[in-house]
């Protein structure tokens, strides 16, 4: 039987992210069977993100992808960009706002060349306004944002989550807008630039508890492991029986149930 094509297997995508979140975007789209020539700054052997090229994260964060070394501050290093990015579909980029534009390899400057590009950004606070000229991390974005300030138990003080959850969710909004794009395009004709940022992304994943505040006046605190808006979940203090166990909800994949103590639970009422 005939492997089926993967939906994205005909887009030829020319990466030049580095760190986390541009790379998740990239990869969302690699993984759906895109094409992806990723750029890499010469002579460095370590990535951004601090990983070896043979580590678990930078294998992680770039499987899928082919790679080449271009030196994008030289005019021949540009002018084969520009070649590349004439018959591309999709450009990623998350350097800081103003880095492409002093580059030239910007959106409009590839635009004149290629009209149906989708162009596709990530910086850590938009590409205008106040902030946009400065770089950002994850974990400014979490403080920023206002997930440190709900994360944690009460009274604890601002508490990060364990993952870098704003480079994630930027780089899945991203693919996202990038493959909505690549749809309209089938339409139009017409390539667009598609933008997030590290600080909408995280505003976004605020959800609910957002809502909480802009719809009712209510401001979210810590609640450690209990849910802010739902009484009767989170953890409680459990006795486990043989006889008659508590209805004990135990977590995705768990080969065995936890020792007696603490569990997750939905009391019986």
């Amino acid at each position: 039987m005939t492997a089926r094509p993967l939906p994205l297997n005909d887009f030829l995508v020319v990466d030049l992210t580095a760190h986390r979140a541009g790379p998740t975007a990239v990869r969302q789209l690699a993984d759906w069977g895109a094409r992806v020539i990723k750029i890499e700054p010469t002579g460095e052997l370590i990535d951004a993100t601090g990983s070896r090229r043979d580590g678990p994260d930078f294998q992680n964060l770039h499987r899928n992808k082919r790679a080449m070394t271009l030196n994008l501050k030289s005019e021949q290093g540009r002018a084969i960009f520009m070649k590349l990015a004439e018959r591309a579909d999709v450009i990623v980029e998350n350097y800081k706002s103003d880095v492409k534009h002093r580059l030239g390899i910007d959106y409009e400057a590839v635009r004149k060349i290629n009209p149906r590009i989708v162009y596709g950004s990530i910086s850590g606070f938009g590409q205008d306004g106040p902030y946009a000229g400065r770089a950002g991390v994850d974990q400014i974005a979490q403080g920023m944002g206002g997930l440190m300030s709900i994360t944690g138990l009460p009274g604890q003080g601002p508490v990060r989550v364990g993952i870098a959850i704003n480079d994630t969710s930027a780089g899945l909004l991203l693919a996202y807008g990038i493959v909505v794009a690549l749809l309209d395009r089938e339409r139009t004709g017409e390539g667009q630039w598609v933008q997030t940022s590290l600080l909408e992304a995280q505003i976004f994943m605020l959800d609910f508890q957002a809502a909480r505040y802009l719809m009712k006046g209510e401001v979210a605190g810590q609640e450690g492991n209990f849910h802010p808006t739902s009484p009767g979940t989170g953890m409680f203090q459990t006795a486990i029986s043989t006889s008659r166990p508590p209805a004990t909800i135990y977590g995705a994949g768990s080969a065995k149930p936890p020792e007696p103590g603490i569990c997750s639970t939905i009391p019986i009422l």
